[in-house]
């Protein structure tokens, strides 16, 4: 891992977003990106420069107010000894965070995101949605403040169907890079229901042209999906949820849109997604 994007609007969550960020950073000895999307009249952009500000007194206005927000940012101690970098775009924000991230060459995305009941728009809620659907590349969102990350015990919940597996060495590569302990979970519900067997045996086969060590398998009863991998969650005290993301539909199979948007809006804890 070299390089890590934040999108930040300088709010609380986003501030919550650069803390996990940076001590990811330092343990993968990576650069943050910090990016920007300035939200200013249409006049004051010059589509041949490919959206970047013109010249004038209202350009430099605009760019020295967000220069001082960064360096208030930057100026956080959990950045100390780390490479950052400051960006800003003019751009749909979802749109900007997505091109920025291939432009960059990006590891990873790191958002805060407050929900679709938080007041501001312009990196939260369904913006957040977005950019978790159509990642090429694994999307961290971060709900609330953590004092001390830790990216030791991650659940994985899927389907396990055959659409999925060509992907799931991705999944392997990512958190080798950080020694994780897998919890692999198949949430069973009454409206989809199989017995314990059947999911067990999908699991074990799913995961056997696999080169994977320390993980567990798991069947989980509940009421929902969205329900059992939260609950799940608790139990275990998981660090972060893993969930496959698909560009179509947010989610595969039986992971659906409002899957999505149900655990990248409301779980407090850490969520991460990776795209099939």
């Amino acid at each position: 891992m070299k390089k890590i994007l934040v999108p930040v609007d300088f709010s609380d969550q986003a501030q919550y977003a650069c803390k996990v960020a940076a001590t990811i950073a330092k343990k993968t000895n990576s650069e943050i990106i910090l990016l920007h999307m300035l939200d200013i009249p249409s006049t004051s952009i010059d589509p041949a420069s490919g959206g970047n500000l013109q010249g004038g007194a209202q350009s430099i206005y605009y760019l020295k107010g967000i220069h001082k927000e960064f360096e208030k940012l930057k100026a956080f101690p959990f950045f100390d000894g780390l490479t950052i970098i400051e960006t800003v775009r003019f751009h749909k924000a979802f749109e900007g965070v997505i091109e920025e991230s291939k432009k960059n060459d990006v590891d990873l995305i790191v958002m805060g995101s407050q929900g679709a009941t938080g007041l501001k728009e312009m990196l939260v809620g369904s913006n957040t949605e977005k950019v978790v659907r159509y990642s090429h590349i694994p999307v961290l969102v971060i709900k609330q403040d953590i004092e001390n990350f830790e990216f030791n015990e991650m659940i994985f919940a899927s389907d396990f169907g055959p659409e999925s597996k060509a992907n799931f060495q991705k999944v392997l590569d990512f958190t080798a890079v950080f020694n994780v302990k897998l919890h692999l979970l198949f949430i069973n519900t009454i409206h989809n229901f199989e017995s314990t067997k059947v999911s067990k045996d999908r699991l074990e086969n799913y995961v056997s042209s696999f080169d994977i060590k320390g993980f567990t398998i798991n069947i989980y009863n509940d009421s929902t999906i969205e329900e059992g991998i939260l609950n799940f969650g608790k139990q275990i005290d998981a660090d972060v949820i893993g969930i496959y993301t698909h560009g179509r539909s947010g989610l595969s199979q039986l992971f659906n849109e409002s899957i999505s948007k149900e655990l990248a809006n409301h779980a407090l804890r850490p969520v991460i997604t990776f795209k099939i």
